[in-house]
């Protein structure tokens, strides 16, 4: 693990959990696997606060435990999981664009909470609904919980493991941690609930706390409450799937700038019908005749079967390979390559190649650029070679090899004639290794995230004081607003912000809403070079 790695894991765990979980995610990411009594060393901290930091890691999917065989349990961090968090925003809004606003609020509980029950889940976005909602409506369970069955149907949630029922018969063993598992085929299974209600809004949460305060005060003394239905079944949200349906955009992208509308419209459909039915590590999609690709067409694209088929021949004959034929059944048969490693390494290849490119160009310019891609397409050249393939004058030309070469985005192979290694008698071949460069991005992606991070939080700092003024001032108008104050009264309020802090604020504004889409910006980077070297990693 890189010092960038966990520089950028540790602000991102202090961000959401504070210093007391940062610390203990820190020593683990650190040192590796260790028990609960050498991380309270570690860290410094109470038992009881490395215990309480453990739930909450746990809790969300970023530390795992495992029993040693003499009976300890050690706790380990995942840095991978940990740095998917910077990835939320984007899963939340893909749900929101795909499934609407129940959607974005389903997920964004799941992720706000680790894991949630689907009774919970649906109540709390139920009373969010209800509270953006104009007086006298209210959202219905029956809508969120049907969004979150489709959720569900399309794997984008999962359920969580649970501790498996041991036989009656045999006799139960002490452990010292139990060990969770989960059926594959019930893993998508919504249990049968009949959730009947609506959302409440808060002013009306108000006056049931009481009787709230009464059942815990029940609970305390011993006195027994009704579970809910699902108790005891935990859903949480399915991040490769959420990377699959990414993965799926960039090549239907990939496919639109290379090709037309048209055909990339053709592998979204493709896509669309086998994204359930083929497994993650799948070499290709299910099969699909070209009759049933065009049955699934949208409405919107009138075209003929004969230019469909038009479109998948050119489509299974592109260099990429990203649609394949395998049969001439049903007017041919075609599948796309969706998340093999090994057929799937060509359309990562194109697209980091691509992603190198784009940087190459707007570090150094149009003319490096070229070199590069020369060097891509050739594999192997000398500096001459470079110079007359290139068309650019050897001075500019050495030169520019020699920066792209000082920054490791290209590479010199030596090949001498003679066992002496003698200057003169030896080829300098310039050429780009792929994946180191891939990596060596990768690396700077996570320093540029986290310096981003670092700045964020330096703007908010410098301006605590107006931030908090804000927040109080917008309380009181709120306040005022509700008890029927007049307008005269709320501009008074407002004018407690003078001018310049206004000014002020506006620019806080800009400045954080340009530095977060600046990590949203890095994040599409990381995921396309993340996917590409775990694809040539795995190749066999």
């Amino acid at each position: 693990m890189t010092q960038a790695e966990l520089r950028l894991c540790s602000l991102l765990l202090q961000e959401h959990f504070g210093e007391i979980v940062e610390k203990v995610g820190n020593s683990l990411l650190r040192t590796g696997p260790r028990p609960l009594r050498l991380l309270v060393g570690d860290t410094g901290l109470l038992p009881d606060q490395v215990k309480k930091a453990l739930c909450v890691l746990i809790q969300h999917n970023l530390v795992r435990y495992e029993v040693q065989p003499r009976g300890s349990v050690e706790y380990e961090a995942g840095s991978e999981r940990i740095l998917r968090i910077l990835r939320y925003p984007r899963y939340i809004y893909t749900a929101k664009t795909l499934y609407g606003d129940p959607g974005e609020l389903l997920v964004e509980e799941l992720l706000l909470h680790g894991h949630l029950p689907m009774s919970c889940a649906v109540a709390r976005v139920a009373d969010r609904l209800t509270e953006t909602m104009e007086d006298g409506k209210t959202m219905d369970y029956t809508e969120v919980s049907s969004t979150f069955v489709r959720l569900a149907d399309t794997h984008f949630i999962q359920r969580c493991p649970i501790v498996p029922e041991s036989p009656r018969s045999a006799k139960a063993l002490p452990h010292s941690a139990p060990a969770l598992a989960v059926d594959e085929k019930d893993m998508y299974i919504v249990p049968r609930l009949s959730l009947v209600g609506k959302g409440k809004r808060r002013h009306s949460c108000d006056k049931e706390e009481e009787g709230e305060h009464k059942t815990k005060r029940q609970k305390q003394d011993g006195g027994s409450s009704e579970a809910p239905p699902d108790d005891g079944i935990y859903w949480q949200v399915n991040l490769e799937r959420f990377h699959q349906h990414f993965r799926d955009q960039a090549l239907v992208s990939a496919v639109a700038s290379r090709m037309d509308q048209t055909s990339s419209e053709v592998v979204r459909t493709m896509l669309r019908m086998s994204e359930v039915t083929t497994a993650s590590g799948a070499s290709h999609t299910q099969p699909l005749s070209s009759n049933e690709i065009f049955r699934s067409l949208p409405s919107g694209y009138n075209i003929g079967k004969q230019v469909l088929d038009q479109y998948l021949a050119l489509l299974a004959d592109d260099p990429l390979e990203f649609v394949g034929k395998s049969g001439d059944s049903g007017g041919g048969t075609y599948t796309s390559l969706t998340s093999a490693p090994t057929d799937l390494h060509k359309a990562l290849v194109s697209l980091a190649t691509a992603t190198l490119e784009s940087i190459v160009e707007e570090r150094f310019g149009s003319r490096c650029a070229r070199i590069f891609r020369l060097l891509l397409r050739k594999k192997h050249l000398e500096q001459k070679q470079v110079e007359d393939f290139a068309m650019i004058p050897a001075k500019e030309a050495k030169d520019m090899l020699y920066r792209m070469l000082s920054e490791n985005l290209v590479s010199l192979q030596e090949i001498p004639k003679t066992p002496d290694h003698a200057p003169s008698r030896t080829f300098y071949l310039y050429t780009v290794n792929v994946m180191a460069a891939a990596r060596m991005l990768l690396h700077r992606c996570y320093k540029s995230v986290a310096n981003l991070m670092e700045r964020r939080q330096h703007e908010m700092r410098e301006n605590k004081r107006l931030l908090e003024k804000s927040q109080r001032v917008e309380a009181i108008l709120a306040s005022m607003q509700a008890t029927g104050a007049e307008a005269a009264q709320l501009h008074e309020v407002e004018e407690m912000i003078t001018g310049p802090e206004r000014q002020q604020l506006e620019t806080l504004k800009h400045n954080v809403n340009k530095i977060d889409a600046s990590e949203n910006q890095v994040d599409e980077t990381i995921f396309v070079l993340e996917s590409f070297i775990e694809s040539t990693t795995k190749r066999p």
